[in-house]
């Protein structure tokens, strides 16, 4: 038998378990002996080479036979081909939450790993999307269907993230943004957006404030609303607090000073309003009260473009969830630099 041969695990396409001697020749499981010692066959055995070569490993992995025989020559960037799709099929599936696996980061890992022999990405792109479509959750395809329960409602500090679920309304708000919400509800900001509500809601609802000393906006609760009926929207804003008492008093002086300088435009605009958002609609749950220093919803309405971004088609129910996850970590550890003084993330050198 041959000296320090070097073993790799990986795969069939079936799934089954795979020897690679060498980073040079391949052999498939064929049967298992009852000394409970599995017999692998070179892959060419049933091609037209018919390639005898085979091996023989104990349960600890380790050579008992090796014939080496064989018949083709080698094929080393097949069998690197083989190796990278099972390391990187294996990484998948170690990963709980599949969402947040970096493919091209890790196919860079292991290349570099692997050395100068090693395929090229887009080779095996496919491959890797339909390995991480396995481990993807069952797609949720109407309000019904979304779960009272999952891994996904968890943040990344495993503490809970869903609060309240309805057959209209499923909202998320962490520890921390409850946290931030009780200490600044002088400034919440709101605003919704279409664009990245899965297919089967209406729209996602985020709620966010000022933290005054830190001069930055957070975030404070995301939902997905299934519709636009107001008696959703009253069970999402019992998360917020409004002071709507002097609206009226500011849309009349505002009406006065325009009959006063003849704002004919501005008159029906004001009708229109009056009639809107005076009459028609309740005022608790208007998105602005109160403020002076930020007299626009702009800290809202970026952060939706910048959602908008992420997603160039409306996202799966699951992959919002981790993105919304994601982002509520990252602005745990911005307050929490910034509470202790720190800024500026260092730069690596």
């Amino acid at each position: 038998m041959e000296e320090n041969l070097i073993i790799d695990i990986s795969e069939s396409n079936k799934g089954k378990e795979q020897i690679i001697i060498n980073k040079k020749y391949k052999f498939n499981f064929s049967y298992k002996r009852k000394d409970n010692s599995k017999v692998y066959k070179c892959t060419e055995y049933k091609k037209i080479n018919k390639c005898k070569s085979f091996i023989i490993l104990n349960d600890k992995k380790e050579i008992l036979k090796y014939n080496s025989s064989h018949n083709h020559p080698e094929n080393e960037y097949d069998v690197s081909l083989s190796i990278m799709k099972h390391k990187i099929k294996d990484g998948i599936e170690k990963s709980s939450i599949p969402f947040g696996i970096k493919i091209k980061p890790l196919y860079n890992k292991i290349s570099k790993e692997m050395g100068l022999i090693c395929p090229e990405y887009n080779s095996i792109k496919s491959q890797i999307s339909r390995n991480l479509n396995k481990k993807l959750p069952s797609n949720v395809t109407t309000f019904a269907e979304i779960p009272s329960e999952s891994e996904y409602y968890k943040t990344k500090r495993d503490e809970n993230f869903m609060i309240f679920k309805n057959s209209n309304l499923i909202i998320f708000q962490s520890p921390f943004q409850a946290k931030l919400f009780r200490e600044y509800n002088d400034d919440i900001f709101v605003d919704g957006t279409f664009f990245i509500a899965p297919k089967f809601s209406y729209q996602v609802f985020i709620t966010r404030t000022y933290a005054i000393e830190l001069d930055s906006f957070y975030t404070t609760s995301f939902a997905i609303l299934k519709n636009k009926e107001q008696e959703t929207y009253k069970i999402y804003f019992k998360f917020t607090i409004y002071k709507p008492e002097y609206i009226f008093d500011i849309y009349v002086i505002i009406k006065i000073k325009s009959i006063k300088n003849n704002y004919c435009q501005f008159l029906k605009f004001l009708e229109y309003f009056y009639k809107t958002y005076l009459i028609d609609y309740d005022m608790k749950i208007w998105n602005y009260y109160n403020n002076i220093e930020h007299i626009t919803n702009n800290a809202s309405e970026s952060l939706n473009n910048y959602l908008n971004n992420l997603f160039p088609t409306k996202p799966s129910f699951y992959e919002l969830i981790d993105k919304l996850n994601e982002l509520e970590h990252l602005s745990y550890y911005d307050y929490q630099r910034k509470i202790r003084g720190i800024w500026k993330i260092k730069k690596e050198q």
